[in-house]
């Protein structure tokens, strides 16, 4: 399965990944570690995962409190849309495809 990611979730992981950092030494690394797990898990299995809306489904960090959403586009590509803290407004990134 090839995974494709929205332009922003760069930017968005920057931000956690410096966040993180500046809290406690390679804390900012970890995120990164299991968001390239989770990634893996959601590539593996996408229909295991919750609809939120429509075809987008989330996904929940285990050691973090963030979520993954992401489209099937087809049989051979997931898209990842949107990383977000779960206190973020439900409706953050949505918009996205």
């Amino acid at each position: 399965m090839r995974i494709e990611y929205h332009p922003a979730i760069e930017a968005e992981l920057a931000e956690v990944r410096n966040y993180y950092n500046n809290r406690s030494r390679n804390l900012g690394d970890d995120f990164i570690n299991e968001f390239e797990r989770q990634v893996l898990h959601i590539a593996a299995m996408p229909s295991r995962w919750m609809v939120v809306r429509g075809d987008t489904r989330k996904a929940l960090m285990r050691r973090f409190p963030y979520l993954i959403l992401f489209r099937v586009v087809d049989d051979s590509v997931i898209r990842i849309t949107v990383i977000k803290h779960e206190r973020r407004h439900p409706a953050y990134g949505m918009h996205r495809s």
